[in-house]
């Protein structure tokens, strides 16, 4: 999620070799009507900065919300919304339920951490993403672009220590392919080489295969977690394992 699970990152920095679940866009741009099926999961009540997004996701059917488990907001009842710029006076929400894969762990291999928001009722005037076919990001090349978009942290700054804005609005950066294995995408987002990418609250959200002119609409991987200043690697659970199909063939039907 957000500010709640980076001591839990941390934690987890031990397993994977890295830091912090991921959270916003960082080096990015505001996406505007970019990827209008990109949205936020609403945290149960406001952060005390005002902001409402804990996690992101996408919409992989019109009443079917893709997320990350480790997003959990401790209630079955769950609202997201759309929006690209949230306002909760006069924003739209939908409603569902949540549904995480009952195998999340915190294991390297393969945490199982994918969830859903099931809706109430179907988005309409929105576009489902696609999700890749099964094996089909195996022999991606290295450097092999991606667009991750989510409502995460869009900025950090180094006082007395780290400190992460946060706006409610959808952004949208590019990065390139550093390393695959069985669960995980590895992608660049170190502005050094010109990349952007995700940090606190972007977590859940996707990551489109391509970028520019080459981008698609394939959802090819979920941000799950990165470096704790957001400048270095994001890391994504891949959505065309056995596992990750397994979840979500009981909610969509699978290319």
């Amino acid at each position: 999620m957000r500010r709640g699970v980076i001591l839990a990152a941390i934690a987890l920095l031990a397993t994977l070799a890295l830091a912090a679940p991921a959270g916003a866009i960082t080096y990015g741009t505001p996406d505007g009507n970019g990827h209008p099926e990109v949205g936020a999961l609403l945290a149960p009540q406001a952060y005390s900065d005002g902001t409402w997004a804990a996690c992101s996701g996408t919409l992989i059917s019109p009443r079917v919300f893709l997320t990350a488990a480790h997003c959990d907001p401790g209630v079955s009842r769950v609202a997201v919304t759309f929006d690209a710029s949230y306002d909760p006076t006069t924003g739209t929400e939908y409603w569902g339920t949540w549904y995480a894969d009952p195998n999340y762990t915190q294991a390297q291999n393969d945490p199982h951490d994918i969830a859903v928001v099931v809706l109430d009722h179907p988005v309409t005037g929105i576009t489902p993403a696609q999700l890749p076919e099964a094996g089909s990001l195996d022999d991606l090349r290295m450097g092999t672009r991606f667009t991750s978009v989510g409502y995460g942290a869009q900025s950090v700054t180094i006082d007395h220590g780290p400190s992460f804005q946060y706006a409610d609005v959808r952004y949208v950066a590019t990065g390139g392919l550093l390393t695959v294995n069985p669960s995980w995408l590895r992608i660049s987002m170190n502005p050094a080489r010109g990349d952007g990418g995700t940090c606190y609250g972007d977590s859940g959200g996707p990551n489109f295969l391509g970028a520019g002119a080459t981008e698609t609409n394939i959802v090819a991987a979920n941000t799950i977690t990165g470096d704790a200043m957001c400048r270095a690697t994001n890391v994504d659970y891949r959505l065309d394992t056995a596992s990750a199909r397994a979840f979500l063939g009981q909610y969509v039907t699978l290319p």
